[in-house]
């Protein structure tokens, strides 16, 4: 004897799982009108469709944060999902919001995939969503900084940025969203230029001038200017005896464009400069207090967090899509 669903019981179970309709009572005809039942067999459907697209690529998504109500911790995940389609709708940023909500108190992925989210875990729920949405949903960052003072900042639900000072200094708030928009926008890795490896710097550096003598060959071929082949990539490469000796070659060549040595002092400070700025490219690309600041580029983001006072920044993260 077949059991009558009632619509309200199709409400029900898709509201509790977000599950389509008809899928809602297809699994309730199956169960036999167990509510219970019926979810497991709609978390086996997920199950189903998730093996089946685990290789998928889940590019799409929501980058999202949640910050402590006095500033001094915040999370940041993203929620991935295969479309931008399924990414727009609002369901699946409501779910972004759960899920993060959830994150906030947590410390690690880990800890954050096995905790509790209505009755299943967090992964668990994952794979129940694969299977009511149809795509591959997953989280494909997790970002946890404390400190003094936190703030955030989010682009277009896209790419989402933490940082945290070292004290919850004047117009905070300000400073950290400035800070985060910095990192989400120029996409900094480290902090500064100290945090490098020596090894790392030295890889790089051989890699990037090979990549421009190889394109200089071009620009010969074509006849267009050659670019600039710099000695160094970092300032942790520039020691004294390395400042001293470009200081000298300037020098030189004034010398050589018969400058008086009396104005040498109004033009060296700013070959300095120009010396530096060629010869620090992986600081500029990479390290957010080595960037030049994008509300003011005449100032570093080092700079512009000192006329803050005396606050440092301590850390940031950025999670992004893909």
């Amino acid at each position: 004897m077949s059991v009558k669903i009632s619509a309200a019981d199709v409400k029900k179970l898709r509201e509790t799982t977000g599950a389509g309709m008809m899928d809602c009572k297809k699994a309730l005809v199956e169960a036999e009108g167990d509510f219970d039942k019926a979810i497991e067999i709609l978390r086996k459907k997920g199950q189903k469709i998730a093996a089946k697209r685990a290789d998928r690529e889940s590019t799409e998504g929501v980058a999202i944060t949640k910050i402590s109500d006095d500033n001094t911790y915040g999370v940041a995940i993203v929620l991935a999902c295969e479309t931008d389609f399924v990414a727009k709708n609002d369901s699946f940023k409501a779910l972004a919001q759960e899920f993060v909500d959830i994150a906030f108190n947590h410390k690690t992925k880990e800890e954050f995939l096995a905790a509790d989210f209505g009755g299943v875990t967090v992964a668990e729920k994952l794979i129940e969503q694969t299977g009511v949405i149809g795509e591959k949903i997953d989280i494909t960052a997790f970002e946890r900084i404390e400190a003094p003072y936190v703030g955030a900042y989010t682009h277009v639900g896209k790419i989402a940025a933490m940082v945290g000072l070292t004290a919850a200094v004047d117009n905070a708030a300000e400073l950290t969203k400035d800070l985060a928009m910095q990192a989400a926008s120029m996409g900094a890795t480290s902090l500064s230029y100290k945090d490098f490896d020596p090894a790392y710097v030295a890889s790089e550096t051989e890699a990037r001038i090979a990549a421009i003598k190889k394109d200089n060959e071009e620009l010969v071929r074509l006849g267009k200017t050659l670019k600039n082949v710099p000695q160094f990539v970092s300032r942790l490469q520039l020691t004294d005896e390395a400042l001293a000796k470009a200081e000298e070659e300037a020098k030189e060549q004034l010398k050589a464009e018969g400058k008086p040595e009396q104005i040498w002092d109004k033009i060296l400070p700013g070959k300095m400069e120009r010396f530096i700025s060629d010869n620090t490219t992986l600081d500029q690309e990479q390290c957010l207090l080595d960037q030049k600041f994008i509300k003011d580029e005449k100032k570093t983001v080092a700079e512009y967090v000192s006329s803050y006072g005396d606050v440092e920044v301590k850390n940031f993260v950025r999670v992004t899509l893909g």
